[in-house]
């Protein structure tokens, strides 16, 4: 897009310019539908029905877990997070001003996490404005041991679907409660991190998650289980459990673990298990951020709400992802 006339950018180690591009919505036409009218209908059908299902909670929503699939496998599952999300951004006193999207590196290879550079995303259902102030803060922070914040390259925002798949869900509640211009958003990928790497990433976020006008969309997927996804546990020859039964407990339990909202807790999991939870990253730097925080200024409740799988799996021969939505609340 070349740089925006008029305006300086500040340059970041290799990475390009930031804020010199309005990010495009690659996906569309093939993740998702690409017709305004067609998503918008889609993904409104998806929250009515999970409304049906749901119980109101009016504490406040401090952050969200969603899937990223195509909307046709892991579109029913969002709608979930989705939908409370929308009902907090209905509320008349509700603080938030900014979203803070993390989400994992599919497509390269990233020691560390970076920033979009985007000034904008753009959406079939409205553009999301990115949040260049919020940019340039975390651009700015350094922890003691390098843990450094780069900024994403036009082409590496653009093919990464992790973010993009919660951008339409992202527009269309802010659409609905007419805070389109108002939000702003900022995407954070995070890489191929150690275990030390999420804590000092997750450190230097807390002060900005802890805030009230903040709240956090984690993107991940559950178990990839299958030959092409080279993950293959089962219950063993002397279980009467079907496979997609073991996927569910093992799944399960690294649900449990993120609830206890104890980092630790759910890195000795994915150690003992190897489950491929993709976006093992960004869960393992938001839970970092969200421990990192004084617990007399917040506290938070973690509850995964929805579950489901790509399809039911009962020999070797197929394969399946797994989808979960959770929210975050604040206690009372």
């Amino acid at each position: 897009m070349g740089t925006v006339a008029g305006k300086s950018h500040h340059h970041n180690r290799q990475q390009g310019f930031v804020g010199t591009y309005s990010r495009t919505a690659y996906h569309a036409g093939s993740w998702y539908s690409d017709s305004p009218f067609e998503l918008a209908e889609q993904l409104g059908s998806l929250m009515n029905a999970a409304e049906r299902e749901t119980t109101a909670n009016e504490n406040p929503l401090r952050g969200i877990i969603c899937p990223h699939a195509g909307y046709s496998y892991s579109g029913p599952t969002a709608a979930f997070s989705y939908h409370h999300l929308m009902k907090e951004l209905a509320k008349k006193d509700s603080p938030i001003t900014q979203i803070l999207i993390l989400h994992p590196s599919h497509h390269v290879y990233l020691d560390g996490c970076a920033v979009s550079g985007a000034t904008k995303l753009e959406t079939p259902l409205g553009d999301l404005m990115v949040d260049s102030m919020l940019r340039d803060e975390i651009l700015s922070l350094r922890s003691s041991v390098h843990a450094t914040f780069n900024v994403m390259t036009k082409s590496m925002d653009e093919h990464e679907h992790s973010g993009e798949m919660q951008y339409p869900y992202i527009a269309k509640a802010l659409d609905e409660t007419n805070r389109l211009s108002s939000i702003k958003v900022l995407p954070v990928m995070c890489g191929s991190i150690s275990l030390s790497q999420e804590e000092e990433y997750g450190k230097l976020l807390a002060p900005i998650v802890g805030r009230p006008n903040v709240l956090c969309v984690v993107s991940t997927d559950f178990c990839h289980w299958g030959s092409r996804f080279r993950y293959q546990p089962d219950p063993g020859t002397t279980s009467t459990m079907e496979i997609h039964a073991y996927i569910r407990e093992l799944d399960h339990e690294g649900m449990k673990h993120i609830e206890m909202e104890e980092p630790g807790a759910f890195a000795k999991y994915l150690k003992k298990t190897r489950n491929t939870i993709c976006g093992r990253h960004a869960v393992g730097v938001w839970l970092n951020a969200v421990h990192f925080n004084n617990p007399d200024v917040e506290s938070l409740e973690i509850a995964f709400i929805r579950y489901a799988q790509s399809s039911a799996v009962r020999s070797m021969r197929e394969s399946s992802v797994s989808y979960a939505s959770a929210t975050a609340r604040r206690n009372p």
